[in-house]
């Protein structure tokens, strides 16, 4: 198993250096569950509950050490909360240890309502958190959550800035994110200028997201042309 991903660290006690850098929530689950690794696995499962997946597929979509994966994997197929499956085609006769094999969420656990339940609110904690971060990634003008955080697959974008954004500084939260999370986030970045011309020709692309279902957190602009969306 893992070893616990930093020290104990009580409600009456500073937080140390190294859990500085690391959002409230992300802190609270590790130390809840007792490995970093456990509490991607879970929040990607849980986050994608019709998923299966390979052990090295896991690797890098939650960036951990792959033997790590592993241990926690059997923990969770132990706890009944993950199931391995066997790989349509494989050699019959073999065990399933040997068999090559996928992982999905048990949604049939009893303690499967209890963890969404939980995961759901943690994963509000880290919205906020994340979209701070990006508002004070530069000098943002609008922004706004829609797609994967509404709950609407397969729209033209998942968050949509319009700003000067240092970009070194953006990339690394939203793959973070993306890592926390289990979900990759696209994401859309417009100078002012760029969108006052993409709103005065009626560019299609900037439309489709202006009246799309969005939380909008930030509202500077001087020219309000989206169609209102609810406050975060």
């Amino acid at each position: 198993m893992e070893q616990r991903a930093g020290p104990d660290i009580r409600p009456d006690q500073p937080v140390p250096a190294a859990a500085a850098g690391r959002s409230a929530p992300r802190i609270m689950l590790e130390q809840l569950f007792g490995s970093k690794t456990r509490v991607r696995l879970l929040r990607l499962f849980l986050n994608n509950s019709k998923g299966s997946y390979f052990v090295r597929e896991l690797t890098r979509k939650i960036g951990a050490q792959i033997n790590a994966v592993r241990n926690e994997l059997d923990n969770l197929v132990t706890m009944g909360i993950v199931v391995a499956v066997a790989e349509e085609g494989s050699a019959k006769g073999k065990r399933l240890s040997r068999q090559k094999k996928f992982y999905r969420l048990n949604t049939e656990s009893l303690l499967y309502p209890e963890l969404r339940a939980l995961f759901l609110k943690s994963r509000v904690l880290l919205e906020k958190d994340f979209v701070k971060k990006i508002a004070e990634a530069g000098s943002v003008s609008y922004l706004a959550l829609t797609g994967m955080f509404v709950g609407t697959e397969g729209g033209p974008t998942d968050l949509f800035i319009v700003g000067r954004v240092n970009r070194d500084r953006l990339m690394p939260m939203i793959k973070d994110f993306e890592q926390e999370v289990g979900h990759e986030v696209n994401f859309t970045v417009m100078t002012p200028q760029e969108y006052k011309y993409r709103r005065d020709v009626t560019d299609r692309f900037l439309y489709s997201i202006l009246e799309s279902k969005k939380i909008v957190v930030v509202d500077n602009l001087s020219d309000k042309l989206s169609a209102p969306g609810d406050s975060l």
